[in-house]
């Protein structure tokens, strides 16, 4: 942005150079000059050159008076008016662009009467009527300010500033405006060039930073009240906000390195502690269910997983975060009709996440797989049982369904083949390889799943195969020997 003196200073810096023209063009002139308009001449000339106007102005007046005879004098004077009337014409094109809209009037007028050139002449009444519309305009939008006429008060001030660009007032009571119609970032914009056109703008710096408080945007807020504390490190307000964003920001980031480590209990307390710490603004404690959701997911707490992740799309139904988290979560809970909506939902709204792709897939394979043979359904246990829990469980279905606990025929077989099922499901579950590429949605032990394969399956087995083999055995079903009474 160019500094409003500049323009001024670069044309006085001109003057000179057209001055040394002129007293090249007339050196060798014949006219008599005295001592005392010689002094005033140099005089008068080193204002010039610096640019001094006014002085310079008052300097060739007195030389004409004191030899009304000397065209040197005359023509100078002549130079410090053509001069003055284009820096008047500058200075009023600065202070119509600060929104100075009373000196810029006087300006443009002295311009005129200043005996212009035509050129200048029609700048400068155009000035002036532009000039005179602008105040109409800041009238009319003051007024509608005052009727709480937001919408309006933004029109006349959108035209207002179109022209004077660099009114801060302006800009500041149009962030007013923003605000009270719901569009802070609106505001933040107008109040960002107003801290620069006005020096030592705190209120500025400390309403730019409350605003992104508001948005949930603490980083920025908290790099804003700094710009405000390093003009004013007094500045009450500022220095009670930043107390308040850093303690919030300390929080957040410490909860964010906590899910780094994949510490996630740990991580959800954190959260916990920011919607304590600001109860009062909602995006904060949408934020932090987002988070708490993220980490039940990624603790395989589903249940809680999916209370959370619903609250948070319950204010925000088309929350991508919330969707992934929650359709892995109903995953782990079996529910795959869930879960392919949620990922068809997240993928409406993010079509290119790779993440959300792969989900969706693997959900619709859980889903067919499901409708055919459930290994953890066979067990009974959970999707994210751990092996323990596994052998635990295959233990006791193998005692309960042992064939040679059924001497009635019709029960045996039905026994023999519940059994090879049991040692199936133990079979994949505990091994890890076979178990990924389950819960994949890919049955390892399912001819029909594997390219090449056949016969392999223990679904294909007898029972003679699968006799004489230890449940209690944590190996494979041909280990060892066992036989029950």
């Amino acid at each position: 942005m160019v500094a409003p003196g500049s323009v001024t200073s670069r044309l006085g810096s001109v003057f000179p150079f057209l001055l040394v023209l002129v007293d090249l063009q007339y050196e060798g002139a014949e006219c008599g000059v005295n001592a005392d308009v010689e002094k005033h001449l140099e005089l008068g000339k080193k204002l010039l050159a610096a640019g001094q106007l006014a002085d310079a102005l008052s300097q060739f007046h007195a030389a004409v008076d004191g030899d009304p005879d000397n065209y040197i004098a005359y023509y100078r004077r002549a130079t410090v008016f053509l001069a003055m009337g284009k820096a008047r014409l500058q200075r009023g094109h600065l202070l119509l662009k600060q929104g100075k809209l009373d000196e810029a009037e006087d300006d443009f007028k002295k311009v005129l009467k200043s005996n212009p050139s035509e050129n200048e002449e029609k700048e400068a009444q155009s000035q002036l009527i532009k000039s005179d519309e602008m105040q109409r305009l800041r009238s009319q939008a003051l007024d509608a300010f005052e009727s709480s006429d937001y919408t309006a008060a933004i029109t006349f001030l959108d035209k207002i500033l179109e022209v004077c660009v660099w009114d801060a007032e302006l800009r500041e009571l149009r962030a007013e405006c923003f605000i009270k119609e719901g569009e802070p970032r609106k505001a933040i914009s107008d109040l960002k060039a107003a801290s620069k056109l006005k020096n030592d703008n705190t209120e500025a710096f400390y309403k730019i930073s409350t605003l992104y408080y508001q948005l949930g945007d603490h980083e920025l807020s908290l790099s804003e009240v700094r710009e405000c504390l390093k003009l004013d490190q007094d500045h009450k307000r500022c220095f009670a906000h930043y107390k308040q964003v850093k303690k919030l920001n300390k929080l957040i980031e410490s909860a964010e390195e906590l899910i780094r480590d994949g510490r996630y209990t740990d991580a959800t307390s954190k959260y916990e502690s920011v919607m304590k710490t600001e109860p009062n603004v909602a995006e904060y404690t949408i934020r932090s269910k987002e988070r708490i959701c993220h980490c039940f997911s990624k603790d395989e707490k589903p249940v809680e997983a999916i209370r959370v992740c619903s609250e948070v799309l319950q204010v925000e139904p088309d929350n991508v975060n919330a969707l992934k988290d929650r359709a892995e979560a109903y995953l782990v809970e079996e529910m795959y009709d869930e879960a392919i909506q949620d990922y068809e939902t997240a993928q409406e709204h993010n079509e290119n996440d790779q993440q959300i792709r792969e989900g969706l897939e693997k959900a619709q394979r859980l889903l067919k797989q499901s409708q055919k043979r459930d290994y953890y359904k066979i067990l009974g246990v959970k999707r994210n049982a751990k092996k323990q829990e596994i052998i635990k469980a295959y233990r006791k279905l193998a005692l309960q369904w042992h064939p040679d606990n059924f001497q009635n025929e019709e029960e045996k077989k039905k026994a023999e083949k519940k059994f090879i099922d049991i040692a199936a499901a133990k079979e994949v579950l505990s091994d890890p390889e076979m178990r990924k590429k389950f819960d994949d949605g890919e049955d390892p032990l399912d001819a029909e799943s594997q390219q090449g394969g056949g016969g392999g399956s223990p679904f294909h087995r007898s029972w003679n195969s699968w006799q004489g083999f230890n449940p209690f055995s944590s190996g494979g079903p041909f280990r060892f020997k066992f036989h029950f009474n």
